[in-house]
Formats: C-alpha cells, sequence, structure tokens
C-alpha cells in the first residue's frame, strides 16, 4: 500500500516522528490497515485457515483500549475498484504475491496470509461494538484525509500515502500506535494511548525545505498504487541526482533521497513537471505531463462528506451516482451490507477470488462455489430463464459473463464465467434489480436454498443464526471434489457446537441464566484443548476441504446479503469458524470417535450436534 519504500525510509530515520499522547479526541481510521494489523497480531499461524473468534477478540481489545482514552473512533472502509479500474495491475501483482506466500505456507514455509473472512468479521464486529463505520464507493484514501482534515483529528494507518496527503492533525502510524500499553495521565487528563505522528514539516524541512506541495509529485514519481515507474525510467536513467545517486546502484531508499534533494530546488510542481519533461523524449512529453498530473490529484483530499454520513447515514459520492446502480445497492454499499465484490461484479463484470492455504496440484478451492456465484452474477446481471427458452441458439450472447481472477495451480489466472440464468420471478420486469427487495420474502429464500440444494423444512430444527452455514455445509457435501470425508464433516460440526457452546456461556448479557451442565462442558472442552495433541502434521488434503467450505460460506453470505437476509446472517466473530480447533478434531477422530462425546456433560450441546450431524446426512 502506498508510496514504495517510503514506510521504510521514514522509519529508519525515526526523526521524522513527534510524540503523541491519543485522547480525547476524534480519530478517522483506515480500516483495510487496521483489519490487517490486528489479524496478524492475534494469528498464532496462518495454515488452517484462521481463527475468527480470537481476530474479533483482538478487535474488541483495541476499540476498548480507545474507549478507555475517551477516543472516538470512525473507521472508514474501501470499497471496490472502481469504475476506472486504475489499480488494476497493482491488485493482480498482489494476488500473484498472497498465491506465492499461501504456497509457502502449504509446504511448510513461514509467513503471513489473510484468511478468507477476515474482512467479513472485521465488518461485523464493529457492528456489534457500535463502532460507526463506512464502506466507501471505491479507495478510502482521500475521503479519509477529507474527514479528519473537517474534523481536525488525526488519521490512523499503515498507508504511507497518508506522509504525502496535507493532514491537519497528522497521520499516526499503527506500527507506533501503543494501544496494549495504555498509560495513566496525571491529574484530571486521564489515561492515554502513547504514539508518534509523522511530521511534515521535519520531513520537508530534512530535505533543503523541500515545497510540501512537491510531495504528491515526489509520491507519482517514486511509485505507488497507480502508476508505474516504466514511464519515467528514462528521466532516472539520465538525471543526475544529489548525493551521488548513480543509476542501479545503492538501495531503493537512495532513489527516494535523491529525488527529494532534486525536487528541493523547485518552487512549486508546475516547474518540478516541467524540468522532469526535458529528460525524455519530445513525443512522451505530453502523454506523461498528463498521466504525472492525474496522478497527483490522488492526493488531493476528496469533497466526499462523510461527516454527512456519519451524522445523517447519506453517502452522497458523484462517482457511485453515475454508475446509475439503485439507491438501495448503494445505501448497503455504504452501511457494509454488502461486499465490494458486489459493486465490482456489478460495474466491472470483473472480480478477484482469495486464495488461501490450499492443494496447489487440485483445482482453486474457490471452483467448489462456482454455481452460487453464477446466481450472483445473474442476480446483479438480470438474466431470465426466458432467455434460454426464447433463443437457445442466442444462449452464450444473451448470458452476461463475468471475468474472475482466480488461481491455476501456482499461477493467477483469469476466467470468463457465464451468469446464471434465474425463475422469472427475479428477472421479469416486475423485478429489475432496483425492486430486488419488493420479492416476497418466501420468493427471495426459495432461490437461496434452492442454490444451496436444500429445503426450508430440512432446517427448521436448526437454531436461525445456524441455518445459512447448515445449508451451506450440505452444498459443501455435495458439490466438493474431491468428496467430504465423514471425519471432516463431524469435525466442522463439533468445531460449529464449540463455537455455540463458548457464545452462550461468555454471553455478557446478565439477564441470560447459563446452565450448570453447559459450564461444566466448557470446562472440559478447554481442558481438552490444553492438552497436546499427538499428531501435529499438516494435512493438505483436509485443508483443502476446510477451504471450500470457507469459499461456500462466503459467497452463501454474499447471496444472503443481495437477497436482503431471506435467512438470519450467521455470527463469524462467535468462534463460527476456527481452523486449528477443526484441524485438530479431525486428525482426532481419525484415531478415536470417542471425541465425538466432548460435549457429553450438557445435553443441549449433544442434542445440538445430532441435530446438525442428522440434517446434512439426510
Amino acid at each position: 500500500m502506498g508510496v514504495q519504500g517510503l514506510t521504510g525510509f521514514v522509519e529508519e530515520r525515526g526523526a521524522f516522528f513527534t510524540e503523541l499522547r491519543v485522547r480525547d479526541t476524534k480519530l478517522v481510521i483506515d480500516g483495510s490497515s487496521l483489519y490487517h494489523r490486528l489479524c496478524f497480531a492475534s494469528a498464532v499461524e496462518f495454515r488452517r485457515g484462521g481463527d475468527y473468534g480470537a481476530f474479533a477478540a483482538a478487535v474488541r481489545d483495541f476499540f476498548g483500549s480507545l474507549r478507555a482514552c475517551r477516543v472516538a473512533p470512525f473507521v472508514v472502509l474501501d470499497g471496490g475498484r472502481g469504475v476506472d479500474d486504475r489499480k488494476l495491475p497493482t491488485l493482480r501483482g498482489r494476488a500473484a504475491e498472497r498465491l506465492r506466500a499461501a504456497h509457502g505456507l502449504s509446504r511448510g514455509d513461514g509467513g503471513c496470509l489473510v484468511p478468507l473472512l477476515t474482512r467479513e468479521a472485521f465488518v461485523q464486529a464493529l457492528g456489534r461494538l457500535g463502532v460507526p463505520f463506512v464502506q466507501c464507493f471505491a479507495e478510502a484514501d482521500r475521503e479519509i484525509a477529507g474527514l479528519a482534515n473537517r474534523w481536525g483529528c488525526p488519521v490512523l494507518s499503515l498507508d504511507s500515502d497518508f506522509c504525502v496527503f496535507d493532514l491537519a492533525a497528522g497521520y499516526c502510524p499503527l506500527s507506533h500506535f501503543q494501544w496494549q500499553s495504555v498509560c495513566a495521565g496525571e491529574g484530571a487528563q486521564g489515561c492515554y494511548v502513547p504514539a508518534r505522528c509523522f511530521s511534515v514539516e521535519k520531513f520537508c524541512r530534512h530535505f533543503s525545505q523541500l515545497n510540501r506541495s512537491l510531495l504528491p509529485l515526489f509520491a507519482v514519481m517514486s511509485g505507488n498504487d497507480h502508476i508505474d515507474l516504466a514511464a519515467l525510467e528514462a528521466f532516472f536513467s539520465r538525471v543526475r541526482l544529489p548525493r551521488g545517486w548513480a543509476a542501479g546502484k545503492g538501495g531503493k531508499h537512495v532513489r527516494l533521497q535523491g529525488l527529494l534533494n532534486w525536487l528541493a530546488q523547485f518552487a512549486e510542481p508546475t516547474e518540478a513537471v516541467d524540468n522532469v519533461l526535458k529528460y525524455l523524449k519530445k513525443h512522451q512529453r505530453e502523454e506523461v505531463r498528463e498521466l504525472l498530473c492525474t496522478s497527483m490529484e490522488d492526493y488531493t483530499p476528496s469533497d466526499v462528506n462523510l461527516e454527512d454520513f456519519f451524522q445523517n447515514g447519506k453517502y452522497e459520492c458523484e462517482a457511485a451516482r453515475q454508475t446509475d446502480l439503485p439507491q438501495w445497492v448503494l445505501d448497503a454499499l455504504a452501511k457494509g451490507k454488502l461486499a465490494p465484490f458486489i459493486s465490482d461484479a456489478l460495474i466491472l463484470r470483473s472480480t478477484f477470488l482469495h486464495v488461501q492455504v490450499e492443494n496447489m496440484q487440485r483445482p482453486s478451492a474457490h471452483s467448489t462455489a462456482l454455481p452460487i456465484r453464477q446466481v450472483i452474477y445473474g442476480l446483479l446481471l438480470k438474466v431470465s430463464q426466458n432467455t434460454e427458452a426464447t433463443s437457445p441458439s442466442k444462449q452464450t450472447n444473451e448470458l452476461p459473463v463475468v471475468c474472475e481472477f482466480d488461481r491455476l495451480q501456482k499461477t493467477l489466472k483469469k476466467t470468463f464465467v457465464q451468469a446464471a440464468s434465474l425463475p422469472t420471478d427475479f428477472c421479469d420486469d416486475h423485478f429489475p434489480l432496483d425492486k430486488l427487495m419488493e420479492v416476497p420474502m418466501s420468493c427471495r429464500q426459495m432461490l437461496l436454498l434452492e442454490t444451496l440444494g436444500v429445503k426450508m423444512n430440512f432446517l427448521e430444527s436448526i437454531p436461525s443464526h445456524l441455518q445459512l452455514p447448515v445449508a451451506v455445509t450440505c452444498y459443501w457435501i455435495c458439490c466438493s471434489e474431491p468428496k467430504v470425508k465423514l471425519h471432516q464433516l463431524k469435525a466442522l460440526l463439533l468445531m460449529i457446537v464449540s463455537g455455540e457452546l463458548h457464545r452462550i456461556t461468555n454471553d455478557p448479557d446478565p439477564t441470560v441464566v447459563r446452565a450448570e451442565d453447559d459450564s461444566i462442558a466448557y470446562n472440559e472442552f478447554l481442558k481438552w484443548k490444553e492438552k497436546k495433541l499427538q499428531n501435529k502434521d499438516f494435512d493438505l488434503d483436509a485443508a483443502h476441504s476446510f477451504c471450500q467450505w470457507q469459499c461456500c460460506l462466503q459467497m452463501g453470505l454474499y447471496l444472503n446479503q443481495l437477497l436482503c437476509t431471506p435467512l438470519s446472517e450467521p455470527d463469524l466473530t462467535s468462534r463460527l469458524y476456527n481452523g486449528t480447533l477443526v484441524h485438530r478434531l479431525y486428525q482426532e477422530l481419525k484415531s478415536t470417535s470417542s471425541v465425538e462425546n466432548l460435549f457429553s456433560s450438557s445435553p443441549k450441546m449433544t442434542q445440538l450436534y445430532q441435530i446438525l450431524l442428522n440434517t446434512v446426512e439426510s
């Protein structure tokens, strides 16, 4: 994220920071940076698909620290790729990096990989904690800067782009935000979070009183998420940068330092751009000038009024308005009730499917959930079953196509996927996308359940908040290739039961009466977890199967959200999926069936396990 090499450059020279005590203030938080940071801080290992309960606990603790210091957080999340899709090359590069990391982890190498449903768990955690948040229509940086300046408060992020924005109250890097070490304040001022704030003044002073208006040009020339350095290599190969920089010699930071010192000789950006262009061939100059000037505009704070959203729930964005998307879709996107995946499919007809630690010799784990995605695309792009009936010869022309970026073995490939044709209830002129909420709930529920291959009467004995995960589990059993093993299914269901047991025994609601046998069962479960596992081998085929389940759950969630939740949304934050636990349960079930009696002290949990098992087996 941000300007290439800048974070390391400023960290190496600690002189660009000032000490800060964060308390009694608003704080605008870059949501993407925060959930990545908390995910990596809370995870013990990354091979088994994540532990969303531990992650949600870290989110709770973080905002608890802010509350103790009377800090009012406002979280701003990135949305989709935007109409111009300018970051596509960067996103493809990141997807390839993620694929390399996943492959390394699958072979036992070290490394980090954000589990598939982390973003969804983060959004749910914010909602449950009552933390105000917004999901921008596209990239959030400019809107974060605009809101922070409107309120005169700091930005908390890990994105070096914020070193470049002109921020009234500065940028606090998350790496220097010591929320786990809250300090008691002196006197009436109260406690605070020790932090460091990047000082643009100190930075510019260090480089011969560099005019801060030149920082966006510096960022663009150094390479960021929107611009490729190739267009400027002719400049770097010919110019003599100060401090003895020479092409091909020295590290990345030497080039950054040389460029800053070279820019310091100019009074303002136009003069500097003119001097850059002198080093290029004449026929390139106007194109590069336009590229530089357009890219520098990315560092002007946005005029989208996020304050209006946080006060009145209105998200007004010109780029969003120009897409002609239905108002309910725009509102749901801003409130995080629809994922960026949906807007990318709808606007760009293009989506990224994030790889997990799976068996790279097999088809992508996402291929299992392909039929669910096709129904999502059909809803978004409005395809009627009448299309097939009226003109079967033109079917390939009539059915819209979405470009998916996914892995093929160890490489990133794009595949073109046809949208599914849908029942006429959803696609005739009475029910276009903007009227989807007017389709009767029973029809929306039927489409969801038909897609998952389940009838509602099968789910009636299941608690409402578990109906969608159970329906997804039924789908997973039917559609996974290779077939799901019985021990894998039982391990998954025992994990879901353990999450339920944790939820009811740790419910903070004082009116909830806890049965004693549930508490006994929970304590026995904790003792079992503390025992050393005899077989610590990592089973890659089992991991692949559980990855397939997460892919199915993700797309089941998205389809349920798009249909305006005909089934209750499952709570990822209450330990619905715990990768370490499900792998351990699977290993132990292979050697002894007694693990199935793990919750025998609780008749309620024993019954729940049996109901879940009977439902999915039937």
